[in-house]
Protein backbone atom coordinates (compact mmCIF):
# COMPACT_ATOMS: atom_id res chain seq x y z
CA UNK A 1 0.00 0.00 0.00
CA UNK A 2 1.50 3.39 -0.93
CA UNK A 3 2.36 5.91 1.75
CA UNK A 4 3.13 9.59 1.88
CA UNK A 5 4.63 11.70 4.65
CA UNK A 6 2.51 14.34 6.34
CA UNK A 7 3.22 17.07 8.86
CA UNK A 8 2.03 20.45 10.02
CA UNK A 9 3.70 23.59 8.76
CA UNK A 10 5.23 25.33 11.76
CA UNK A 11 4.33 28.93 10.86
CA UNK A 12 0.58 28.36 10.59
CA UNK A 13 -0.24 24.76 11.57
CA UNK A 14 -1.61 23.88 8.11
CA UNK A 15 -1.48 20.21 7.11
CA UNK A 16 1.21 19.60 4.49
CA UNK A 17 2.70 16.68 2.61
CA UNK A 18 6.26 16.05 1.46
CA UNK A 19 6.06 17.03 -2.20
CA UNK A 20 7.43 15.48 -5.37
CA UNK A 21 9.74 18.48 -5.79
CA UNK A 22 11.24 18.08 -2.30
CA UNK A 23 9.28 20.93 -0.73
CA UNK A 24 5.98 20.77 1.12
CA UNK A 25 2.51 20.97 -0.41
CA UNK A 26 -1.02 21.32 0.91
CA UNK A 27 -2.33 19.05 -1.86
CA UNK A 28 -2.42 15.25 -1.57
CA UNK A 29 -2.05 14.83 -5.33
CA UNK A 30 1.31 16.64 -5.22
CA UNK A 31 2.72 14.41 -2.46
CA UNK A 32 5.62 12.09 -3.15
CA UNK A 33 4.57 8.44 -2.94
CA UNK A 34 6.52 5.67 -1.27
CA UNK A 35 5.78 2.17 -2.54
CA UNK A 36 8.10 0.26 -0.18
CA UNK A 37 9.09 0.42 3.47
CA UNK A 38 12.59 1.58 2.47
CA UNK A 39 11.13 4.41 0.39
CA UNK A 40 8.94 5.45 3.31
CA UNK A 41 11.97 5.51 5.61
CA UNK A 42 13.81 7.66 3.07
CA UNK A 43 10.92 10.14 2.99
CA UNK A 44 10.84 10.23 6.78
CA UNK A 45 14.58 10.93 6.86
CA UNK A 46 14.13 13.78 4.40
CA UNK A 47 11.24 15.15 6.45
CA UNK A 48 13.36 14.99 9.61
CA UNK A 49 15.63 17.61 8.02
CA UNK A 50 12.63 19.93 7.69
CA UNK A 51 11.82 19.35 11.36
CA UNK A 52 15.39 20.25 12.29
CA UNK A 53 15.11 23.38 10.13
CA UNK A 54 11.85 24.26 11.92
CA UNK A 55 9.75 24.15 8.78
CA UNK A 56 7.33 21.43 9.91
CA UNK A 57 6.37 19.49 13.03
CA UNK A 58 4.58 16.23 13.80
CA UNK A 59 5.91 14.26 10.81
CA UNK A 60 4.58 10.77 10.15
CA UNK A 61 3.76 8.45 7.24
CA UNK A 62 0.18 7.81 6.22
CA UNK A 63 -1.36 5.20 3.97
CA UNK A 64 -3.10 6.31 0.81
CA UNK A 65 -4.79 4.78 -2.19
CA UNK A 66 -4.65 5.85 -5.81
CA UNK A 67 -8.00 5.88 -7.60
CA UNK A 68 -8.38 7.23 -11.12
CA UNK A 69 -5.02 8.96 -10.80
CA UNK A 70 -6.01 10.79 -7.61
CA UNK A 71 -4.48 10.27 -4.16
CA UNK A 72 -6.97 9.57 -1.35
CA UNK A 73 -6.32 9.28 2.37
CA UNK A 74 -7.55 6.00 3.81
CA UNK A 75 -8.41 6.90 7.39
CA UNK A 76 -11.20 9.25 8.42
CA UNK A 77 -8.71 11.29 10.45
CA UNK A 78 -6.50 11.85 7.42
CA UNK A 79 -9.47 12.67 5.20
CA UNK A 80 -10.42 15.42 7.65
CA UNK A 81 -6.82 16.70 7.75
CA UNK A 82 -6.63 16.62 3.92
CA UNK A 83 -9.78 18.75 3.77
CA UNK A 84 -7.89 21.40 5.80
CA UNK A 85 -10.62 21.67 8.41
CA UNK A 86 -8.34 21.24 11.43
CA UNK A 87 -7.01 24.76 11.94
CA UNK A 88 -8.77 27.88 13.10
CA UNK A 89 -9.15 30.73 10.65
CA UNK A 90 -9.79 34.38 11.34
CA UNK A 91 -13.53 33.69 10.98
CA UNK A 92 -13.39 31.54 14.11
CA UNK A 93 -11.94 34.40 16.14
CA UNK A 94 -14.83 36.67 15.11
CA UNK A 95 -17.47 34.34 16.58
CA UNK A 96 -18.92 35.87 19.77
CA UNK A 97 -18.67 33.66 22.82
Amino acid sequence: MPEIVTANRLVDGIVVYLAKDGGWTEELDDARLAETEDQTKALEAEAAKAVAARIVVAVYPMSVEIENGKVHALSVRERIRAAHKTTLTKDWYDVPL
